[in-house]
Formats: structure tokens, sequence, C-alpha cells
């Protein structure tokens, strides 16, 4: 799939997803096959840029490039100075979100709330495009609700403003996360523009992955939700896609050394206190399918040290730690 001048090989995204998308997790996951990994949203208004949260969102020291950060508002002009912004900090492609169905989101007239005003995605995607010399991609929904499914007309809009690529999760904002994905809607996208479509929604296996690009046509497949605690998803469905027969289970000891080298990035990232306090729902994803998992998350949960913390995943997964080497 070609963004600009960007090659994405294999075409294979990983979805943003805030509180989950850092450098640490995008690093990962493009070591282990993702072709293109993008921020979770950051914020439009400036007086947030200098906060440390903001500055933690901003971090892209090391990770490969192209670059992609997701910008979240519905002011045109203030989403275009946060693409500026973004772009002169080290971003290669900005996305646009109107995809993220969140309350606190949508209350402000931002992610998918902004499917509503057709009139307003147009002059969105009008100024992004305009304000920066770097690719634009757009993140959305099928439509406002199940009734409402507009996502093609939105399409052609993005595709008339200058949109370079468009990612389409097959829910409706009214959905959320709730009951399966639709792929008619994307399909018909597809059918009606010429600008890259990334499919996103349900995609957690080789056997799903193929299906939904038979189905939809489309250019590029979208993970999120099944990327969580799994970030080798990529190379598993990359290698699939590329006709190759099912790669064995990893294991365990396998699991636990990318974990640790998760966790070392989450305490780089955050420092101590709060590095160790966002890896706990990581390590509940790479352990919930294991034996023992939930009397070992009673346990670690309990844990505020990184040293401590360390230690007690390599010790679940059977890994011989000599001296925790957290700075490796």
């Amino acid at each position: 799939m070609q963004i600009g001048l960007y090659r994405i090989e294999p075409a294979l995204v990983l979805a943003p997803m805030a509180g989950v998308t850092d450098i640490a997790f995008r690093r990962l996951c493009r070591r282990l096959g993702a072709g293109l990994a993008v921020s979770e949203m950051t914020s439009v208004d400036p007086r947030m840029w200098k906060t440390e949260k903001s500055r933690t969102r901003m971090q892209h020291a090391g990770e490969p490039g192209p670059i992609s950060v997701q910008i979240a508002g519905s002011d045109p002009q203030q989403l275009a100075a946060a693409a500026r912004h973004n772009v002169a900090h080290g971003a290669q492609i900005i996305d646009i979100n109107m995809g993220c169905p969140a309350k606190k989101v949508c209350k402000v007239d931002a992610g998918s709330a902004l499917l509503r005003d057709e009139v307003l995605v147009a002059q969105i995607c009008a100024a992004v495009v305009a304000a920066v010399p770097v690719p634009v991609t757009l993140k959305i929904r099928t439509g406002w609700s199940r009734d409402a499914r507009n996502g093609v007309r939105i399409a052609q809009i993005a595709e008339d403003a200058g949109i370079a690529a468009l990612a389409v999760h097959g829910r409706s904002r009214e959905d959320r996360f709730e009951g399966v994905a639709e792929y008619d809607t994307i399909a018909a996208i597809k059918q009606r523009v010429g600008i890259p479509i990334i499919a996103n929604g349900d995609i957690s296996t080789p056997d799903q992955a193929r299906a939904v690009l038979a189905y939809t046509g489309a250019d590029a497949l979208m993970i999120g939700r099944a990327a969580q605690g799994r970030p080798w998803i990529f190379r598993d469905l990359a290698h699939a896609l590329a006709g190759g027969a099912p790669l064995p289970s990893p294991s365990a000891e396998w699991i636990g050394g990318v974990l640790l080298e998760h966790l070392r990035g989450l305490y780089a990232l955050y420092g101590e206190v709060q590095g160790v306090r966002i890896a706990r729902k990581h390590v509940r994803w790479y352990c919930q399918d294991h034996m023992a998992a939930e009397a070992f998350w009673a346990q670690i949960c309990n844990v505020h040290t990184a040293r401590g913390q360390y230690a007690g995943v390599a010790s679940f997964f059977g890994i011989d730690d000599d001296g925790l080497a957290l700075a490796a």
C-alpha cells in the first residue's frame, strides 16, 4: 500500500489506541511485523503541548518511519495548527480521528461525532491537507448510527479534499465495540473511491485477515485490540498473507521475552512509578491465556517497583533472568 511517498509493507497497520499505542508499543509492533504504527491521539489544544502527557505522546526518538501521528478535534484551523506542530516535531504522516466512539471525545463533537456533519468533515480534511506537506490520512466508522451509515459519502468527501488513505472501522459510532463488525460498507467504499482503503474491526486470525481482504478488496488491514498482549500478530498475519503455512504458537519463554522488552520500553518512557502502573494492563493482556494467569495477576498487581514487576514476569514465564537487566 502506498501513502504519499511511503510504501507500507507489509500492508498491516497498528490502530491508534488511547493509552496503548505509545512509542514503546509502536516500536515493538513494528519490530514484530507491522508496516505502520499510528500514535494514540494527540491534543489539538496548544496549551496542552508542553504538558508531560503530550510530550510523551509526541515522543518519536528511535521510532522507525514513516511516523504517523493522530490528531483529534472539531475546529478545522485548530486541527491544521496541530498538524503543523506535529510535523515540526517529526510526524511524517498526519492521521485525523473521526472514528473514536468514546463519550468524552464525542461530547465535544470530535471523533466519530463528526460523521454527523459532512460539511465540517470536508472543511477539516481540506484545512489539514492544505496545512502540511506530508500525507494526511483519515480514520472513520461506517457512520454515526446503524441507520445512518454514510461512510461512502464521507469517503468521497475525504478523497475530494486530498486525503491520502482512509481507514474504516466496520461499526457505527452507535455500535461502539459491541456486536460484530460489518464489512459491506467497507466494500462499498472501496468500490467508490480510488484512494487506499484500510479495513479495521474484528481481525485477529489469519483466516479472518484473508476473508476481510477478499470480501472488501481493501488495500490493507488495521489491527487494534487483537494486538493487545499479542504484538506478534503482525508477524503471523504477514506470514499467512504471503502464502506461508501457519506458524507454530510461540513458546511461553518467547512471549515472556517480548513482554520483558515491552516493560523495559515502558519504564524508560514513563519512569518507574508511572511505568509500573501503565505496564499492569499490558502484563494482564500478555498473561491472560496462560495457566495460573488469574493467581499471577492478583499477585503482580500489588507490586509497585519496576524490579519487582520485571522479576515477577520473568518468573511467571520461566525465564532465568540474570540480574534483571532493566536498562538493556
